[in-house]
């Protein structure tokens, strides 16, 4: 059972809560580049729903336009999107921050995104690439854990000492690489930092030969909203020059996010 599908399971059906709109979301999310077409009895498992209720979802995503039927598999549509597009055009903050990354980009000549902390992991929100430097495929709606990224240390040092330790405590904190940090004193010693120093540096810890530079984006009550980073590949820059040359650029354009978002008035 999925982590979402055991919150279905948790939590009690009531006003606040209502546990087939709840087991239909676990349904959609079970689909992902893993599993992008499933069958009926897959999904059930994949949820930890019966069959007939794994059933009764599908159909009615069906109904709706949100999943299309080819003999017993089930794939999502693009009308999924809508939902995800609902989000980002409910917040204005993505066109604000999105000229001063185009102009960060132009002038660094590297890739550039914006990400979000949700549970242990971020969501990236906006991306406005150059050229591929990694081999995961990332997109908006891309998910990367928070404790081995760069824009992940930059939100969870945003997070009071109890709330980071809840966090960590319940993360698998795999060695993606062999530089991957994954003892928990260690790491909340470097978030630590992060918080400190108001940036973060992963430097082949996520995938050999990616560095990635991150810093936050503040809303008007000095909250953090977001990240952005820069990734940079270790064979064309190392970790001095890029804290040297590039940081520096990155933290203005986050100032000049942060201070366009503070005009706006919209956080």
């Amino acid at each position: 059972m999925t982590n979402a599908d055991s919150t279905t399971e948790t939590r009690v059906p009531g006003d606040g809560y209502v546990q087939s709109f709840a087991r239909g979301l676990a349904v959609i999310r079970s689909f992902s580049a893993e599993a992008p077409s499933q069958t009926m009895t897959e999904v059930a498992q994949r949820t930890g729903l019966t069959r007939a209720g794994a059933r009764r979802i599908l159909h009615t995503l069906h109904a709706l336009g949100y999943v299309e039927i080819e003999g017993r598999q089930f794939r999502l549509t693009a009308k999924v999107l809508d939902l995800g597009f609902a989000y980002l055009s409910s917040l204005p903050l993505w066109s604000l921050a999105e000229p001063f990354m185009e102009a960060f980009v132009r002038d660094v000549q590297e890739s550039s995104s914006a990400a979000v902390l949700d549970g242990k992991d971020i969501v990236y929100v906006l991306r406005v690439p150059t050229q591929k430097i990694m081999s995961i495929n990332l997109g908006v709606g891309s998910r990367l854990p928070a404790y081995c990224s760069s824009m992940g240390r930059v939100l969870l040092a945003a997070l009071d000492d109890d709330e980071l330790a809840r966090r960590l405590e319940t993360t698998d904190l795999a060695a993606r690489t062999p530089r991957t940090l994954t003892d928990p004193a260690l790491l909340r010693e470097e978030i630590r930092r992060v918080r400190s120093q108001g940036w973060a540096l992963i430097d082949q810890e996520l995938e050999p030969g990616l560095m990635s530079l991150a810093a936050p984006i503040f809303g008007r009550n000095g909250k953090v909203l977001a990240a952005i980073n820069v990734g940079l590949h270790s064979s064309r820059m190392d970790a001095g020059t890029a804290k040297a040359t590039v940081l520096p650029k990155l933290l203005a354009t986050a100032r000049q996010i942060t201070e366009r978002v503070a005009l706006s008035g919209a956080y």
